[in-house]
């Protein structure tokens, strides 16, 4: 399991990307690094949670989270929260499984 994930530029410990598409892009990617190093795909995740500050940008989340996952549909709850840390428009968690898959 990946604790939730902002837009945080590990070579920077940055905040990155000023709307949620941008974020999305950045948490995305930080999930599949961190999965990576324990030799895992975004194929592995079997559960997310989406959380954002405000549900009118799940249109634009929601484009990156299906280019990101393609034909693989994990289950996901997405909740509007009224603040994340360092301002962060978009927080996603993710639970992944070690098998096959």
């Amino acid at each position: 399991m990946t604790s939730g994930q902002i837009a945080i530029n590990p070579q920077t410990g940055k905040l990155e990307g000023k709307t949620a598409k941008e974020q999305t892009q950045r948490v995305l990617s930080n999930i599949k690094a961190i999965l990576s190093e324990i030799g895992l795909t975004e194929k592995n995740i079997v559960k997310t949670t989406v959380y954002l500050t405000d549900l009118s940008n799940f249109r634009e989340v929601n484009e990156v989270y299906g280019k990101f996952f393609k034909d693989h549909k994990p289950a996901r709850e997405t909740v509007e929260v009224s603040n994340l840390p360092l301002g962060a428009l978009v927080e996603i968690s993710a639970i992944a499984v070690i098998e096959d898959v």
